[in-house]
This record gives structure tokens, C-alpha cells and sequence, in this order.
């Protein structure tokens, strides 16, 4: 699949907000319906510019000025994941709804600290990408793991993740550990063309350290840094970043991969033993508001979970994937992750971020 080069004109404030169907601005939301309900609802959220982006254009026009009362308890997620599961034995949760990303709502099900969802009571639901549903999760906004590359360095990239073991890319391919078990499943899907050859694509790991040296970064923002100062003329990392750092300046592109986008969605879910689950299911359904979702996906770059979210065509061919590419895109097995994931990262720490 061809690659997009991604020009700083369109991400001019003046072109970026012009992309909004009827010019609407990030400020001057407007909810499709009102709720009835009201009262006070609490949020276990991420913090920085993710949470700064949810006040924006959910929490303030669709809530807090409808009536509702909003606590925020900030945090990481495995901070919240822990909390969360540790009150599992007094029923009673401290948050009413929980930003999550669906490998650990997956998880989190499991543990049955989070409730089964009634979707008659979040109307927007219906309009969520049917690939991207689950009884407990409300998708919200997703992207996937693309190659990202400097057009000034890169004439030709790599067109799968398999390309990126060629020597030539050797010193100049950069990866973070936040994103260690997608590599992990990139690496046993190039070895054995599937999403659950992990072991089998450890080795094949083993090989690009060895071989190929690529440079890893504590986290995104690092990473970032190493495209900026020249470090590296490429990442893998989900296609939102690089379109975030091509906002931020950066001459960058994006390539699909021919084997298909690991793909990551985030979204929330309503905790099993909410204090005001009535609030907590007009938090989700003011999540997926079309207009919302719209003001969303120009902040963050990422593409809304809902398919009838008010975005132009330029703004959604910009941060979505085609039809071709939703098709070919690659979603986690939760069950497979859920069991796997601490040694996957002790295996990680131990023989590759080394």
C-alpha cells in the first residue's frame, strides 16, 4: 500500500479546523440529545493532554455544563487497573467509569470488576464500528502499528513489518518500550503469520538486536526526540503518533504495513460496582457524540470508534484507514495477551531491553 506523506499544510490551524463539517470549533461543541440524568460521576482517567482533551469536548460541554458534577481520579494505568481490582472485595468501586484500553478491559472483565454493558442505554453505541465491540467495552478512538519514516532521509521504506529485519535499516530503526508486546506479536506474526506465535518470534527478536541494532526509547516522547535530533530515520509506533509529530514539525510519513496494523483501541468501560451507574452510562454515551468525536480525532489524531462521527472526508482519510486497510488490520486475542503479558515483559527486560 502506498504511503502518505503528511505536509505541514494540513496541519495549519486555519486548514486543521476547517476540516470540522460546519465549521465547528473545538470550543462550541454541541450535544446531539440532552440526559435526564445528573448527579455525580467518577472517572478513573489517564492524566496530561489525554485527560486535558476528554474535559474539552466531552466532560465540560456534554456534562458538567448539563448539570452533571465530574470527579477526576488520575493515574496510570496500571495504578487504576490495580485500584480498581483491589476493591473488588468490598463491592464497591471508587470510579463509576474507567478509560482503559481494551486489552486490559479484557482483563479487567475477567477479574469482574467491570459491568456487562446495557447499549440500549448509550444510544451512540450503534454507530460504533462493529469490529471494535465488546459486552463490556465502550470503543472510543483507535489506530494501529504502522512504520513511520523521515522523508528526508527515507526514499524508499520498508513495506511490512518484515522488511524492517533488513540489514540495510540496521542503527536506524527506532522502537519503545511502551510498546513491547505489540513488537513482540509483529515479531511472531512475520515469523509464523499469525497474532499468537510469540514464542516462535522470540528469536526473531533475538535477531534484529543482534543484527539490525535498532534504538530503544523509554516512551513515545523520547522516541520523538530521536526522529527530531536524527537518532533515527525510523519507528514503529501507532499511526496517531506520527501524525502528532508531523503536526509538531517533524517530515514524516506513514506506511501500512503489507501484513496489516496491529491495531489498539481505547474506550472505557462502566465499573461493576459503580456508585451512580445511571451517571456513568451518560458519561459513555456523551463519549461517542458525534460532534465530540469530530473534535477528538483533530486533537489527538486518533480515529473515532464512531462511524458517523461529523469529521470531513480530508480529516477522516487523514487520521483513519481505508477500507482496504481496516480489512487487513490486526486485532489482539485478549485471552492470549491476558495470559502472556507479564512474561512477555519479563522476557522483554531480560533478553531484548538490554
Amino acid at each position: 500500500m502506498a504511503s502518505r506523506i503528511i505536509d505541514s499544510a494540513t496541519f495549519s490551524r486555519r486548514g486543521t479546523l476547517g476540516l470540522l463539517l460546519g465549521g465547528v470549533a473545538a470550543a462550541a461543541i454541541a450535544p446531539r440529545r440532552g440526559w435526564a440524568a445528573s448527579g455525580t460521576v467518577v472517572v478513573s482517567n489517564w492524566g496530561g493532554d489525554w485527560n486535558d482533551r476528554t474535559v474539552r469536548y466531552v466532560e465540560k460541554p456534554l456534562l458538567e455544563d448539563k448539570g452533571f458534577s465530574i470527579v477526576r481520579d488520575l493515574g496510570t494505568e496500571p495504578e487504576r487497573k490495580a485500584k480498581l481490582i483491589s476493591e473488588k472485595r468490598i463491592r464497591r468501586a471508587s470510579a463509576d467509569v474507567i478509560h482503559i484500553n481494551s486489552s486490559d478491559a479484557f482483563e479487567l472483565q475477567k477479574q469482574g470488576v467491570v459491568a456487562e454493558l446495557d447499549t440500549a442505554r448509550i444510544p451512540n453505541y450503534a454507530d460504533t464500528a462493529p469490529e471494535l465491540q465488546s459486552p463490556y467495552f465502550v470503543p472510543w478512538l483507535y489506530s494501529g502499528v504502522v512504520i513511520i519514516y523521515d522523508t528526508t532521509k527515507v526514499s524508499e521504506p520498508p513495506k511490512s513489518y518484515a522488511e524492517l529485519w533488513d540489514p540495510k535499516w540496521a542503527g536506524k530503526v527506532g522502537l519503545t518500550n511502551q510498546l513491547y508486546f505489540n513488537y513482540m506479536m509483529m515479531a511472531g506474526l512475520v515469523e509464523k503469520g499469525d497474532m499468537t506465535s510469540v514464542e516462535d518470534g522470540k528469536a526473531r527478536l533475538e535477531r534484529l538486536a543482534a543484527d539490525s541494532k535498532p534504538r530503544l526509547y523509554a516512551a513515545h516522547q523520547q522516541l520523538q526526540a530521536g526522529l527530531a535530533n536524527g537518532e533515527v530515520e525510523i519507528a514503529v509506533n501507532y499511526k496517531a503518533r506520527g501524525l502528532q509529530w508531523a503536526h509538531d514539525g517533524l517530515p514524516l510519513a506513514i506506511q501500512y504495513p503489507e501484513e496489516g496494523a496491529i491495531a489498539v483501541t481505547f474506550g472505557a468501560c462502566l465499573t461493576q460496582f459503580a456508585a451512580n451507574p445511571d451517571a456513568g452510562y451518560a458519561y459513555l454515551d456523551a463519549m461517542l457524540d458525534p460532534q465530540a468525536m469530530a473534535g477528538l480525532a483533530e486533537a489527538s489524531f486518533y480515529a473515532p470508534a464512531n462511524t458517523k462521527a461529523a469529521l470531513s472526508d480530508d480529516l477522516r482519510q487523514l487520521v483513519d484507514f481505508s477500507a482496504e486497510e481496516r480489512a487487513k488490520m490486526r486485532f489482539l486475542d485478549f485471552d492470549y495477551v491476558a495470559q502472556n503479558t507479564a512474561a512477555w515483559l519479563e522476557w522483554w527486560n531480560k533478553s531484548f531491553a538490554v
